[in-house]
């Protein structure tokens, strides 16, 4: 009995010795586990998410942010970041730490690209009470961040060498239609020659860019003069066998615009996407609304105003209202990019491509007014020096004649394509005095707030 007492003490001390190292070995995984978490926590502190490959996500099941007002569509591939919100996040005049998304040429792409989520510490929110003053005019000091356009004296510059310069060759693409071609002049720059489809086109993009000029707005524009084909002569001798190529007539009055490097493609701001996407009718933009926007966005929306009350004025079509027309057979459109709109490199706008305005467009009025006059009337804040000149004109009533005036006084061949019709400038005074009382209309609605 003694022995078997014994044996069983030794049995049960071999237990409880094995239990006591099954505790010792799982007390020191979990002080090894407690270790990595701490580890885990100082790579990834609160609120900063783990890397999709470690949480084991894949593209398109994460969670995305909903969207906001500047917001691109959600869905497409994550590839170059050119859509409005992207572009936007570019340093404004007076912003410093905010290094520039990535670029890409317009073109590379058919489909929208969305971009990532702008972080909330590069978003700087707007002061509510300082993006407009009087009620439809935006501050001087918001102004005063629009990045510049064009220098005039350099335009000028421009100008005076390309007229005079020799054409050292003639390349197909980079600048619209077939037609087209990418000169390169004798001093090494580059201009877009525009072949028109009928004279129409050359005359509207002249026209186009001198209104610009009466306007206040031609820093917005590319230089751009007009050039008499002469296949034998000084300026075309040198590429006498691609004009042959090209089948351009000779005598034909083209224009030559300074080639710009490094463009990338807009997409409508939310004002106008999101409104136009969802079928409801345009609301006007209006000083009340702008509370959720931040600083680069207001910079944005300053020049956008511009260019809607310029593309009323010249009946242009061709930019954000064929956007808006194609809605009715591809939704996603307004997420796309704005037809001959780009941005700098210094993120302002860059409005190109001009020859769908006045002579053409007033041509073609019945068919594309039902979208430029609601796109003008959603627009209730403006430039304050642009309602001037507006103002100006209509109550001198002398739009056209004052544009003639540019007109000859600036562009050597203005006699080569003539002018507006009486019946054109008649439209573009009516179209003067409406901008007119629509702003008129703006303040009243404002002052009665």
């Amino acid at each position: 009995m003694k022995q078997l007492g014994r044996a069983g003490l030794g049995s049960l001390a071999a237990l409880w010795l094995l239990g006591l190292g099954s505790l010792l070995g799982l007390w020191t995984g979990l002080l090894q586990r407690g270790q990595e978490a701490a580890e885990q926590e100082q790579r990834f502190p609160p609120g900063r998410r783990l890397p999709q490959a470690q949480r084991g996500w894949r593209r398109g099941c994460s969670e995305e942010p909903a969207p906001d007002r500047f917001s691109p569509g959600q869905g497409e591939p994550r590839g170059a970041q050119k859509t409005f919100r992207a572009l936007l996040t570019l340093p404004a005049a007076g912003e410093r730490g905010q290094p520039p998304e990535g670029q890409e040429r317009p073109g590379q792409s058919s489909q929208p690209q969305p971009s990532e989520p702008a972080s909330r510490e590069r978003e700087v929110p707007a002061d509510p009470a300082s993006p407009v003053q009087g009620g439809i005019f935006w501050s001087r000091a918001l102004e005063q961040q629009v990045p510049p356009g064009f220098d005039s004296e350099q335009a000028a510059a421009w100008l005076e060498v390309a007229r005079a310069a020799r054409i050292a060759s003639l390349e197909r693409g980079g600048c619209g239609r077939s037609s087209n071609r990418l000169a390169r002049l004798a001093d090494g720059s580059r201009a877009c020659v525009r072949y028109g489809i009928n004279p129409e086109q050359i005359q509207g993009e002249a026209l186009s860019y001198q209104l610009a000029g009466l306007l206040g707005i031609q820093p917005r524009l590319p230089p751009m003069t007009l050039a008499l084909v002469e296949a034998r002569g000084r300026q075309w001798g040198q590429v006498r066998d691609e004009l042959r190529g090209s089948h351009w007539a000779e005598g034909a009055v083209v224009s030559l615009t300074q080639w710009v490097d490094n463009l990338t493609d807009v997409v409508a701001p939310a004002p106008w996407r999101s409104e136009a996407g969802s079928g409801r009718r345009l609301q006007p933009l209006e000083s009340g609304e702008l509370g959720g926007f931040t600083q680069s966005q207001l910079v944005e929306l300053v020049q956008w105003t511009d260019l809607i009350l310029f593309d009323y004025l010249t009946a242009n079509f061709d930019r954000l209202v064929s956007n808006l027309f194609s809605l009715q057979w591809d939704p996603r459109v307004m997420h796309r990019a704005t037809s001959n709109l780009h941005r700098a490199p210094n993120g302002g706008l860059v409005f190109i491509d001009n020859e769908a305005g006045l002579v053409h467009g007033y041509r073609l009025l019945s068919m594309w007014d039902k979208y430029n006059e609601p796109l003008l009337r959603s627009v209730c804040i403006f430039r304050e020096a642009t309602a001037q000149r507006v103002q100006e004109l209509h109550r001198m009533q002398n739009a056209a004649s004052e544009l003639l005036r540019l007109y000859r006084t600036h562009e050597p061949l203005s006699d080569q394509l003539g002018f507006l019709s009486e019946q054109q400038a008649q439209l573009l005074q009516g179209r003067i005095d409406f901008v007119h009382k629509h702003i008129l209309h703006c303040k009243t609605k404002a002052t009665s707030l």
